[in-house]
């Protein structure tokens, strides 16, 4: 068999993780660094920005992941640089050699060079800002039964900022804590002020789905009290008041911005192997352009196909194939075997709006509603790593379809911070 081969696996996304899993044993050396400890399950960061799941629930420490894999180890670190002609990963932990390396960095939020939009919105990228967005949501409701402040205008408009799955799973999610959990919680407050607002640049919610997802999430949407813009763009956000493309303003102090995307690059790689859109141009079996030993899986890989002359779409399961297509493959080129191109199989896309709301395209099938609804929720759980979340979410969501309510509104921050009681 010859000497065990060194992989370098950057990321513990959904990509990262599949990939650790299906890299051979027996052939194998594998180092997975990232900058956090624990893999996270971004479909549901709405849920816990939204006070309906906690953040554990979805947070899965890498070191438990792989406990029993002896041949994987793990460093929380920053990577730094690569350095393609000595093979080598420069990170805040160290500098690693490999033989192989495999980028799986994912994508962050794309503020399209507005720095002053970047400093203000919030985002949901990560479970900690999942969180930040609950701390926030839920501090200025505490604002709003107090005189402290004579402009409450801004409070009371939550602004989303993407007619995306996630702006829309977002914006549903508000309007049902506006209806269920305001009344309740905060008799103080005058919820009919309260405006969720969805604003999509397209013309259409889900612009990417198909018509029938198009035009129910957006029926759903307004029945539950959204107010939708479609075809109009936020210009500026100073903390307190949004500029849009129309020339109007809307004063807020919850402006959530979940319109874009943009690679997370590492630097160290020629520019001709990055695209426009920050990502790496790969080929049929993932080998970053140019490079012998260097791979790109997930939403950093640009892979252009007949079928997909263009990308791939950035989902989940295109991560979770390319990253178990590349392990298959690395381990076909020590076995000797012949490698298989990566090809994508579209099994569909989906959004949930709502309690008993929701779309799914299939290939052979539109449909939405309460079924909808029902196969999103059992196909998410399928995709949760551990039984025991599996178990917790479920109790959490039938929980909350029963009572139209969860026990999860803490507010989590330091009491050092400014507002905050010592």
């Amino acid at each position: 068999m010859g000497e065990r081969k060194s992989v370098i696996v950057i990321g513990g996304g959904f990509a990262g993780l599949q990939l650790c899993r299906n890299l051979s044993k027996k052939y194998f050396d594998v180092l997975l660094i990232d900058r956090l400890n624990h893999h996270q399950f971004q479909p549901l960061f709405y849920q816990v920005a939204t006070s309906q799941i906690e953040p554990s629930s979805i947070s899965f420490p890498l070191r438990k992941i792989f406990q029993n894999r002896k041949n994987i180890s793990i460093r929380m670190a920053e990577v730094e640089s690569i350095d393609a002609s000595s093979s080598r990963v420069k990170t805040s932990a160290g500098v690693f050699p490999y033989d192989t390396l495999v980028i799986a960095t994912g994508c962050t939020t794309n503020f399209f060079g507005n720095a002053e939009l970047q400093k203000h919105a919030l985002t949901l990228k990560s479970t900690y800002e999942a969180i930040t967005i609950r701390n926030r949501i839920l501090t200025n409701f505490e604002t709003l039964l107090s005189d402290s402040d004579p402009n409450k205008e801004a409070y009371y408009n939550i602004v989303i900022v993407g007619g995306g799955p996630t702006g829309v799973e977002l914006a549903g999610s508000f309007a049902e804590i506006k209806k269920n959990v305001l009344p309740k919680d905060y008799p103080g407050i005058d919820h009919s002020k309260l405006k969720v607002i969805l604003l999509e640049g397209s013309k259409h919610t889900l612009n990417s789905m198909s018509d029938v997802a198009k035009s129910a999430s957006r029926k759903y949407l307004e029945k539950m009290g959204v107010i939708v813009r479609t075809e109009v763009y936020v210009k500026n956000y100073d903390g307190d008041t949004a500029t849009l493309s129309t020339g109007e303003t809307i004063r807020t102090k919850n402006l959530i911005w979940a319109a874009g995307i943009t690679g997370n690059i590492i630097s160290g790689l020629k520019d001709a192997v990055i695209t426009p859109s920050r990502r790496m141009m790969v080929d049929r079996y993932n080998k970053v352009k140019g490079c012998e030993n260097i791979y790109a899986v997930g939403d950093i890989a640009y892979m252009e196909t007949p079928a997909y002359p263009k990308g791939h779409p950035q989902l989940a399961n295109v991560a979770i194939n390319q990253a178990k297509n590349l392990a298959k493959n690395l381990n076909r080129i020590i076995s000797g075997e012949k490698l298989k191109e990566y090809e994508y199989r579209d099994l569909g896309s989906m959004a949930t709006i709502g309690t008993n709301k929701a779309v799914v395209d299939l290939s052979w099938w539109k449909f939405k509603g309460f079924f909808a609804w029902l196969v999103w929720m059992f196909l998410h759980l399928m995709l949760i790593l551990s039984v025991r979340n599996k178990l917790i979410i479920f109790i959490n969501w039938a929980w909350s379809y029963l009572t139209k309510d969860s026990s999860l509104r803490l507010i989590l921050k330091d009491n050092r911070e400014p507002g905050s009681r010592t």
